[in-house]
């Protein structure tokens, strides 16, 4: 039997997201350029950042997020799905809706971890 040699390569990252695994990883640099870009996260738009202007007042600040929320996870759940922990948000679903990908999502807590 012939196999395809992706085949391999998903069978390993099946396993991985079976085991809990985490992928993607995040990059502090592309997170904050991801955050204050109007066209991707647009973070700021809806909540006051650390080195942003103009913020908007609509989310809360995510000055010492990291406080707030030990576990990183909690924070791209948030960002992933914010409906799945309440239904009545007005965050847009992020990783749901494919505007950021799971990378991209990881790389913007990076960023908020950072200060």
């Amino acid at each position: 039997m012939h196999r395809h040699p992706f085949t391999a390569l998903l069978t390993a990252a099946l396993v991985l997201v079976q085991t809990g695994t985490v992928l993607a990883q995040g990059d502090a640099a592309e997170g904050k350029a991801i955050a204050f870009d109007r066209g991707r996260g647009n973070c700021l738009s809806c909540h006051a950042i650390p080195g942003g202007d103009l913020p908007g007042n609509i989310g809360p600040s995510l000055a010492g997020l990291k406080e707030r929320y030990p576990n990183r996870e909690d924070v791209v759940a948030i960002i992933r799905d914010e409906t799945l922990r309440n239904p009545e948000t007005v965050m847009p679903p992020f990783g749901r809706n494919l505007l950021l990908t799971d990378r991209e999502i990881r790389s913007v807590v990076e960023y908020l971890y950072s200060h």
